[in-house]
């Protein structure tokens, strides 16, 4: 009886293990055509939670006019930011060519430690790297980037569209109130643990966003605004953006001052307001909300930057809490669900109401009671 139950057990794992690298293969290959689709369902749950927002703190706003509200507005802010990438992006090239003196210095003094007799000027690299061999794929970047976000809005669409229709989809996919009230409660706790995502990344890269801004200020470097903002984008990718937001400063000051000593002060400022940020803000704000291990942050990091590239970067916590919740649905991947969890207890993303609540009872309790309804 114990072999065949190990036997089981091996084959179960087995399948789960080939189901995954299927998996993966099949985003891999489809990513031209999932990736837009992934960033479109995202932005669908970001503007469903803006609504929700909207409806919370304005109650004299009707239900209705809610999500054209929140579409509004999502589209002005993306066009403000739109408008300040472009416009600072012009000054900040304008003033590199006006540095190229300083380069030529820096790059000398680097030169002189590595004992490099001729120190190559700005003009050498650049006509080095032949920049003009690469605008073929500059502009394919372009022309893709604009397509997606084509795209993009068109699944938008679609999906807010459809979104009246999803609970009839529901009901049709699980006729047995049991199993409709396991897989509402499953999207439910999908939504929640990426607006929650969403919610925490957002006030905490606001916070190192201002005071980073602050701190370039007081030093005096130019276009802190646009490095201000570019630290605020940067926080939505883990582990990469703080690294952005810390180097990328400092590393600019060295160019614009004369001494190196401005440049120092930053990126101890700036590695400052990261640490205090990143260790205890962000927990307190976060708490056990996703109940993610950090390694599985990190190589879900990885994964998903192979897979789909910048966006999957980007998407890489949402996509892995949606994995998390999903597998810990079943018996089978339940253990998979285990190793992406904090604490081993997968369970804890699962409780969707507050505790106390009737319905807040733990995973396993459910899906004994489902499977004696169904029986």
């Amino acid at each position: 009886m114990s072999v065949r139950a190990t036997e089981s057990n091996t084959t179960r794992v087995s399948l789960v293990i080939l189901a995954v690298i299927a998996t993966g293969a099949a985003l891999y290959w489809l990513r031209g055509i999932l990736t837009p689709l992934a960033l479109a369902v995202f932005l669908a749950v970001m503007v469903d939670g803006f609504a929700r927002v909207i409806r919370m703190r304005l109650p004299w706003v009707s239900e209705r006019a809610a999500l054209p509200l929140a579409i509004v507005l999502s589209v002005l802010l993306f066009g403000i930011s739109t408008f300040v990438i472009a416009e600072n992006a012009t000054t900040f090239v304008g003033q590199l060519v006006a540095y190229t003196p300083r380069l030529n210095g820096l790059i000398a003094q680097v030169a002189g430690l590595l004992d490099i007799p001729v120190p190559p000027t700005v003009n050498d690299l650049f006509t080095q790297l032949n920049p003009g061999a690469y605008l073929a794929d500059v502009a394919k970047g372009l022309q893709g980037f604009a397509t997606d976000a084509f795209f993009i809005l068109i699944y938008l669409g679609f999906i807010v569209a459809s979104r009246r229709g999803f609970q009839r989809k529901v009901m049709g996919l699980f006729p047995h109130s049991a199993e409709r009230h396991e897989a509402i409660q499953a999207f439910r706790r999908i939504r929640d643990g990426v607006e929650r995502y969403l919610w925490v990344q957002t006030v905490t890269g606001l916070i190192i966003a201002v005071s980073s801004w602050i701190a370039m200020m007081v030093i005096g470097l130019d276009n802190a605004v646009f490095w201000a903002f570019l630290i605020f984008m940067a926080s939505y990718i883990p582990v990469i953006g703080g690294a952005v937001g810390i180097l990328a400063p400092p590393i600019f000051a060295l160019i614009q001052f004369s001494t190196f000593w401005p440049a120092i002060i930053l990126l101890a400022v700036l590695q400052a307001i990261q640490f205090v940020v990143g260790n205890i803000i962000l927990p307190r704000m976060q708490g056990d909300s996703l109940n993610m291990d950090p390694v599985v942050v990190l190589l879900s990091l990885a994964f998903w930057g192979v897979i789909w590239g910048m966006a999957g970067m980007f998407l890489s916590t949402p996509l892995t809490v949606m994995a998390m919740v999903i597998l810990a649905q079943f018996d089978g991947t339940r253990w998979l669900a285990v190793l992406l969890s904090a604490d081993g207890e997968p369970e804890k993303l699962r409780d969707h109401k507050p505790t106390g609540s009737p319905d807040a009872k733990p995973a396993t309790e459910r899906r004994t009671s489902a499977s004696r309804k169904r029986e």
